[in-house]
């Protein structure tokens, strides 16, 4: 028997609200990594935020391992990918395009639970090294595949002074991680002086420029 209107409808809605709980999953288990750490976090938990059952959660995710990967992959690397294209795409000044390259980034974290992921790797990392060695190899040694090569093309060009581009990287991204662990972990205790975000990557980056910007004679 044919199906009616109605019950068609109810079809699609129903495959609609299917395809759209894997996401739901994955934005309630960001939310809690970030918020409770990784190791206090249960799928029940998930499944609670997310509005589903724990069974539902293990037909998407056999683990909270597995879960974490899924955050990952689908919240934080597009974001990776986004900054590689940036970079691809870009003509003109390196020094431009890192600071547009850093400053996207704060852009496109501040605003939600993703900032706390460099907490949760900081403070998990010993006890998970599996979540930590996907998060390096996936997310970490990307985005400094994408300063090195920015920096590199900078010596070239002539715009940067001869200096080890691997160490420059971890020079320009240390303040950057720093900034989104101390917001997730010390900020809300320290009340002598409030610390506007965007001028501390403002000072940062002039520092950092002006040290790497190779002396006109």
């Amino acid at each position: 028997m044919a199906k009616t209107l109605l019950e068609q409808s109810d079809s699609r809605r129903h495959q609609r609200r299917k395809a759209a709980r894997p996401g739901e999953i994955i934005a309630a288990a960001l939310e809690l990594f970030v918020e409770h750490g990784f190791a206090a976090t249960r799928l029940e938990d998930v499944a609670r935020q997310a509005g589903v059952s724990k069974g539902t959660v293990y037909l998407y995710f056999d683990s909270k391992e597995a879960l974490f990967e899924a955050v990952v992959r689908e919240i934080v690397i597009p974001q990776v990918e986004r900054s590689e294209l940036l970079a691809q795409q870009h003509r003109g000044s390196q020094a431009e395009l890192l600071e547009q390259l850093v400053m996207n980034w704060w852009q496109s974290v501040s605003a939600g639970p993703v900032c706390g992921i460099p907490k949760l790797i900081v403070a998990e990392s010993a006890n998970f090294p599996q979540a930590a060695q996907f998060f390096v190899d996936n997310v970490i040694n990307r985005v400094r595949g994408i300063f090195n090569k920015v920096i590199e093309k900078g010596i070239e060009q002539g715009e940067f002074r001869q200096i080890d581009p691997e160490y420059v990287t971890r020079l320009l991204m240390s303040p950057m991680v720093l900034l989104a662990i101390w917001r997730h972990s010390l900020q809300p205790y320290d009340q002598t002086f409030p610390m506007d975000e965007q001028t501390y990557l403002h000072q940062h980056l002039d520092l950092f420029l002006n040290g790497l910007k190779k002396e006109m004679p």
